[in-house]
């Protein structure tokens, strides 16, 4: 038998699971959970039968089915994201409310006003974004699964608000932490999830080492955005590419080739040409947030890091720090 003959069975089994991925998307009637299982499911089964042969499974699946589905449902139980359940130190509770409406993955209405502001921003978060009425704004990937696994979470039902620093933005809407009725941390779910990241602010600092942590184990098993390129990594050596995301808000790895100290700004460096490498730039106000939470920037240097923030241009794509928790350092 030929190996085109032999790879065949394999193909069709490719073809098969991808058609039932694409029926699952289309219906989408499977919470990510559910639809997390099914095709880790199927793909186990097909690599076991790659591994020991097709009728070898066969007869060991008809002869010993508890056993398999015991094997598969163990494996699956630690693939597959716990809930959020618990609120992370550091969050002074509010008043409780009915979610009236979602606006989008990061956004909700509530259904009474409280403290005079109906509309909710679940602070720490940045969702896939909807136009929401903006002129010629394209939907970001997964825009629409990430506000319908919001309103899974939240629409009809009872909610704390918890607040970490600044409660009110600019535009008066909350800045909160939402915490259900069945004990789930709304900001740790979603990111569990994977349909949202972590976006943080200076005064509202609180819970982003536990949110971090979620986004973390989201990103590992390709969860949600993480499975998308849109939202991919952004290698920070490769500045043509960075340099053409500037204006966004983007996660950039790299080692930070030499950290240096000029007048009150410190400066990260990832290559050997400051004037065109990607750096990262942390301003007085900065630095004293940097000086209290015990972290020395320039002890960075040779060190890998993940960078968050938005991407600017100015000799070469830069990101200018405002707080300690939009880098982490991922290796020595």
């Amino acid at each position: 038998m030929t190996a085109q003959k032999r790879n065949e069975p394999q193909r069709s089994q490719r073809r098969e699971d991808k058609i039932r991925e694409k029926k699952i998307r289309k219906n989408d009637l499977l919470a990510p959970s559910a639809h997390f299982l099914f095709l880790s499911s199927s793909l186990l089964l097909r690599d076991l039968g790659v591994l020991c042969g097709e009728k070898r499974l066969k007869s060991w699946v008809s002869q010993q089915p508890a056993r398999i589905l015991s094997v598969l449902f163990f494996v699956l139980l630690i693939a597959v994201p716990a809930a959020a359940k618990g609120l992370p130190d550091g969050l002074k509770p509010g008043a409780e409310a009915t979610i009236a409406r979602v606006v989008d993955g990061d956004t909700v209405v509530l259904e009474t006003p409280v403290d005079g502001a109906r509309q909710v921003r679940l602070v720490g978060l940045q969702a896939p974004k909807l136009p929401l009425g903006r002129k010629n704004f394209p939907v970001w990937p997964l825009a629409t699964e990430s506000k319908r696994a919001l309103e899974e979470l939240t629409l009809g039902r009872r909610v704390r608000l918890f607040f970490g620093g600044v409660q009110k933005d600019r535009h008066g809407r909350l800045l909160a932490h939402l915490h259900t009725a069945d004990g789930v941390w709304v900001q740790g779910e979603m990111l569990g999830r994977g349909m949202a990241r972590v976006y943080s602010f200076p005064d509202n600092r609180a819970a982003v080492a536990d949110m971090l942590a979620f986004e973390r184990a989201a990103r590992e098993a390709g969860r949600g955005i993480w499975g998308h390129p849109f939202y991919g990594v952004r290698d920070a050596m490769d500045t043509k590419a960075v340099s053409r995301l500037a204006g966004t808000f983007q996660v950039v790895r790299g080692r930070v080739a030499k950290a240096a100290r000029i007048k009150s700004r410190v400066y990260l460096n990832f290559g050997q040409n400051w004037r065109d490498d990607f750096t990262i730039t942390i301003e007085t106000s900065a630095r004293r947030m940097f000086d209290k939470a015990g972290t020395d920037p320039l002890s960075l240097q040779g060190k890998i890091v993940r960078v968050r923030g938005w991407l600017k241009k100015y000799n070469g794509p830069m990101i200018e720090l405002s707080h300690p928790e939009q880098i982490e350092v991922i290796s020595p």
